[in-house]
């Protein structure tokens, strides 16, 4: 038995609303339609079912046992559709109840905590998860759909067709000492001064490690690396130990601020890092990923 091209779940909405209300009136006005809507829908899926649902005393409809299994077995299905479009949508990433953002460990320093707190505040049913990784390994995830939005620095590494990036704000590049060298108490430092220093840098694939590796170009030297490491909370830890220097963002001062001071590299040194979300068109309208970006707009505005 084929379904009849009338039969369709609007039709069956505005007849488990009329069976609810029991009254034409007030169907149209649960659902913001009028009543003329709503008697035609009503005899449409009359017709579409080929049998009667309703007696029709004057201008009331009386329901009959046909209209109370139907009533049953739609409620079913109504809700049966829903919950299917609400998986399909969570497995697709849209509204789903948890966010995947993935994050640069030097964010979770300041950035990452405002941005979640107003995104809690915005949806608060939301719940979380954050993912921390490179530029390259976040892009990856994000392009496979283990994340929902990366917030990276905005670089070549992330440059890619399928997704959309919104700037959050700049930072310079500093050199990073323990707090008792002797070039902490510096104004700013000429990286030419260090050559013969040891270093130590983040792994391939993390933004700052390819700004090190641009500064070190311009200076005019390949830097004597002690140790690379696969987060900037590990690296910090081996400046303030004494370990050998670092090239860092300014963004992490605030970490071991005792122990490690960021100084400013001279002006021919100069180079930014330019931070922000990246996510992919295809989920430019999910209302979790909007909620982020207006979040993300307001923490830019705060800058300001």
């Amino acid at each position: 038995m084929l379904i009849d091209e009338e039969l369709t779940l609007k039709k069956l909405e505005i007849f488990l609303a009329f069976m609810r209300t029991g009254n034409l009136g007030r169907a149209a006005a649960e659902l913001c339609t009028s009543n003329v809507s709503v008697h035609r829908a009503i005899h449409s899926l009359e017709s579409a079912l080929r049998c009667p649902l309703f007696k029709h005393e004057g201008r009331n409809l009386t329901p009959l046992e046909s209209a109370y299994v139907l009533e049953e077995h739609a409620q079913k299905l109504v809700q049966d559709v829903l919950g299917a479009v609400r998986l399909t949508r969570e497995a697709a990433g849209f509204s789903a109840e948890r966010f995947r953002l993935g994050s640069l460990y030097s964010l979770t320093v300041k950035t990452v905590p405002q941005l979640i707190m107003g995104l809690k505040l915005r949806r608060s049913e939301l719940n979380i998860d954050l993912i921390l990784g490179s530029n390259i390994d976040l892009l990856y995830k994000l392009k496979n759909m283990e994340v929902d939005a990366i917030l990276v620095s905005l670089d070549e590494t992330v440059s890619d067709p399928d997704c959309e990036q919104l700037p959050l704000f700049s930072d310079d590049i500093f050199l990073a000492t323990p707090a008792d060298s002797p070039f902490a108490r510096r104004s700013e430092v000429d990286l030419a001064d260090l050559r013969e220093d040891t270093f130590i840098t983040l792994t391939q694939g993390f933004a700052t490690h390819q700004d090190g590796v641009r500064v070190f170009q311009q200076a005019g030297f390949e830097p004597k690396v002690a140790m690379q490491v696969n987060d900037i909370f590990t690296l910090l830890s081996m400046v303030s130990s004494g370990v050998g220097y670092a090239l860092l963002p300014g963004r992490v001062a605030a970490v071991y601020e005792n122990r490690v001071r960021l100084v400013p590299l001279q002006a021919r040194y100069h180079l930014q890092q330019h931070i922000g979300v990246v996510f992919l068109k295809a989920k430019e309208r999910d209302p979790n990923l909007l909620a982020l970006l207006a979040e993300c707009r307001m923490y830019t505005n705060r800058l300001d």
